[in-house]
């Protein structure tokens, strides 16, 4: 337990001490820097603001001082696969620029960044060509490896799980019959996955196998859920790239470990007619294959998504609002409804872990239930 203290401790002062230094020059005349006085006070600003902080970056930007034109930001690195080969560097070397107008050349490849993308530059072009739709003729998408800010947060996830984890096994081991510290929390938790979730959808014989995999989706789910409700800007899952391979791993588990009876019920289902046979077995597998992983990625990326949305929209009400009842009243009106609808999103990240968790088990049961032959 004292070592994830000391861990947890050393990991907030270095990423507040690496935050607190990283402030980056404005790159001139780029499209998507504000120049000096220039507020972000439009509806089309504020909606491209909240698209932006919905989408992953290849940076945490935190503020922008619009009279110096700088940057307060944590850098994050980036790692490309290139014609030429693997190229890294860290993401200040773009300046913020995501207009395609920054290009960086590393060992005689040139790089550059457009709508969080990156590109690289066809031999022999020195700057981006578009044509009049806003797409480039000279450059091409890499394999793009980067530590975004999307990864960075499953990252850290992860290792609050294994540091809180860690010490709650320790403490089994040590023979502790009550756990202490973060224990404290984590075990009602997984006593509630295994009782309220697992057991009655698996079943009694069955569901320990399956309790990992359970365990480890709730809770990183959850804390994703959590960091998502931080200053740091995280929206991990709700990016659909994220949510499409949870909802992955929930089918291969159910589509693997199903039972003969399972496969049997569903490629020819006894008590019908058998020219019906086949086509109920497309029906079936279509469901299980596509229809039953889709509901699990689209609930939680559209609810996670848009509470995102939600929540940005009221605190844009400030300045929406300011012409019509002050900036007093807008921003009182403003902070109390973000209030609000945040201690909301509280038990929405709880929610939608259990949702995702309970289906994933409630298809695994279905899977792997056994029928009784008479």
């Amino acid at each position: 337990m004292m070592i994830a203290k000391q861990s947890i401790k050393f990991l907030v002062v270095l990423f507040t001490l690496t935050a607190s230094f990283a402030v980056f020059a404005n790159g001139g005349d780029q499209e998507n820097h504000h120049a000096e006085g220039n507020q972000i006070d439009t509806p089309e600003e504020i909606k491209g603001y909240i698209e932006h902080h919905l989408k992953d970056s290849h940076d945490f930007h935190f503020y922008t001082d619009n009279a110096t034109g700088s940057h307060v930001s944590f850098p994050l690195p980036v790692i490309v696969w290139t014609s030429e080969g693997l190229r890294t560097f860290m993401s200040s070397e773009f300046h913020h620029d995501d207009a395609g107008h920054v290009v960086v050349e590393k060992d005689g490849v040139h790089l550059t960044k457009i709508h969080s993308k990156i590109y690289e530059l066809e031999a022999g072009a020195h700057e981006v060509e578009f044509d009049d739709h806003h797409h480039a003729i000279n450059a091409h998408r890499v394999l793009d490896f980067s530590i975004t800010k999307s990864v960075f947060g499953m990252l850290l996830a992860a290792l609050l799980m294994i540091l809180g984890f860690g010490a709650l096994a320790r403490g089994y081991k040590n023979g502790k019959t009550i756990p202490t510290g973060i224990g404290r929390v984590l075990e009602p938790l997984v006593i509630y996955v295994r009782d309220e979730i697992a057991k009655p959808n698996i079943g009694e014989k069955k569901y320990r196998k399956f309790m990992g995999f359970l365990l480890t989706v709730f809770f990183f789910i959850w804390i994703l859920n959590l960091l998502g409700l931080t200053p740091l800007g995280f929206n991990v899952t709700g990016q659909i790239a994220v949510t499409v391979c949870l909802a992955i791993f929930t089918m291969l588990i159910y589509m693997f470990s199903g039972s003969k009876d399972f496969w049997a019920h569903t490629l020819w289902m006894p008590g019908v007619p058998v020219i019906l046979r086949p086509v109920l077995a497309v029906i079936e597998l279509v469901g299980f294959v596509l229809i039953k992983p889709f509901s699990l990625l689209v609930r939680l990326f559209a609810n996670m998504t848009a509470g995102h949305f939600v929540v940005m929209s009221l605190i844009a009400l400030m300045i929406t609002m300011k012409e019509a009842f002050g900036p007093t009243v807008s921003t009182g009106m403003s902070l109390v409804l973000a209030l609000f609808i945040s201690v909301i999103e509280i038990l929405v990240a709880f929610l939608q872990a259990f949702i995702f968790t309970m289906l994933s088990s409630l298809f695994i049961g279905m899977a792997v239930e056994e029928h009784e032959h008479h």
